[in-house]
This record gives structure tokens, C-alpha cells and sequence, in this order.
């Protein structure tokens, strides 16, 4: 039985086949895409489980796949994981602002990768919600964790994968700071390596998504962030 269908967009033929070989052999289905523009009619097509998108593409570039996925109601909670040579820091903030969920920086290894996409298919699975008294509401916001869904008021917001686990992370404990490790360690597991102000970019967008209600979401200074009633 498949784990799930992941589609990877990478123009570099030896190292699709790389990816492919060790998700395959893992149980996943995997289909391979070379350009931009085939990511997204691929998607549109049939929504995979994740994505691992190259930044350098020909054509359309994996930063603005990535901005148009995250556009569309279909795609705007697809997991995208980017793989790229780009690793400093620059790169890795435009990334997490378009919306990626990961990064990983080429030479990879396989087994890292296969652990990343392990990570966040395990953390964008719904969990069990029963009923409605399930929903959390805090701050103008209801967050119901089953369906992975966040209401402003009576308004849908789209927020990544990272974004949301964020929120939920922060909600769940009104009050309580958390540090910038604690958040990297719960939100994307504690073997992934980001500086603090790559998660301040994700609280900042976040914080946008809110709009009003993203005051609630205050910075401690020298610690990190905590959200207030």
C-alpha cells in the first residue's frame, strides 16, 4: 500500500532519479516534472501528498511555483519541501516567505530528505476531531486541529503547513513563551538546523495572515513569542 503520491520538480535528471529511487523503495508513488510550468499543470491535475520543488528551474522558477501554488484554495496547503544549491541565509528566508514548509540544501543526503518528507506528512495528516467542541477559539480565531483549518471570524485563512502548527503551538498555551528553538523544535522537529530570523519570518507572515487578531502574537524581547488573550 503507497505511504502517498509525491511529485518532484528538478531539471537535473541524475538527481530526480536519485529522489525518486529512494522514495519509491521507501512506498511512496513518485512522479517527476523537469519545468515550472509542468509542476503546475501536474498539481492541477492530481493533487499529490507533498512536493519537493528545485529552486533553479528552466522556465518558470521553483520560487514562483511555489507563490501560485500557494495562491489557488486547492494548493495552498500542499506541503512543499525546496531543494536546492541556494543554502545562505537570503535564500532560505525567500523561501519560507513564499510558503515553502522545508528547506533542504543540496548535496543532500537521501536518508535526511526521506526523514523530511516523513516529518511533515506526518504533521499535515488530520488528527481525530469528533466534534465541534474540539475547536479552539482564542483571539477572534477558531482553530479546529482535525480539519487543519483556522477561521477569522467566519473567513477561511490559508496558511502552510508551518504556519498553521505554529499557530496551533502558540494557542494552545496562551500565556507561555516560547523560545525560537522550542517553536523550531515542535513545529519542524529538532534535527532541523534554521537561524532565528528565518523564524521570525514565519511568525511576521503569520502575524499578516491575522490581520487584527495577529496582535495576539506578541514578541518577547531576547526570548522569542507567546500569544496573549
Amino acid at each position: 500500500m503507497s505511504k502517498g503520491r509525491i511529485l518532484v520538480v528538478e531539471d537535473e535528471e541524475d538527481i530526480l532519479e536519485l529522489i525518486r529511487f529512494n522514495l519509491s523503495r521507501d512506498g511512496y508513488d513518485v512522479d517527476g516534472v523537469a519545468h515550472g510550468e509542468d509542476a503546475l499543470r501536474a498539481v492541477r491535475k492530481e493533487l499529490p501528498d507533498l512536493m519537493i520543488l528545485d529552486l533553479m528551474l528552466p522556465g518558470l522558477d521553483g520560487l514562483e511555483v511555489c507563490r501560485r501554488l500557494r495562491q489557488e484554495p486547492a494548493t495552498r496547503h500542499l506541503p512543499i519541501i525546496m531543494l536546492t544549491a541556494r543554502g545562505e541565509e537570503p535564500d532560505v528566508v525567500a523561501g519560507l516567505e513564499v510558503g515553502a514548509d522545508d528547506y533542504v540544501t543540496k548535496p543532500f543526503s537521501p536518508r535526511v530528505l526521506l526523514a523530511r518528507v516523513k516529518s511533515i506528512l506526518r504533521r499535515s495528516s488530520p488528527e481525530p476531531e469528533p466534534d465541534e467542541e474540539k475547536a479552539l477559539r482564542m483571539g477572534g480565531l477558531t482553530i479546529h486541529s482535525g480539519r487543519r483549518e483556522v477561521l477569522l471570524g467566519s473567513e477561511s485563512l490559508a496558511l502552510t503547513a508551518t504556519e498553521f502548527n505554529l499557530l496551533l503551538l502558540l494557542t494552545k498555551r496562551p500565556g507561555w513563551v516560547f523560545t525560537r528553538q522550542q517553536i523550531i523544535d515542535a513545529v519542524r522537529g529538532d534535527d532541523y538546523h534554521i537561524t532565528d530570523r528565518a523564524v521570525d519570518v514565519q511568525v511576521a507572515g503569520l502575524r499578516k495572515k491575522l490581520g487584527a487578531s495577529g496582535s495576539h502574537i506578541q514578541t518577547v524581547r531576547g526570548v522569542g513569542y507567546r500569544f496573549a488573550e
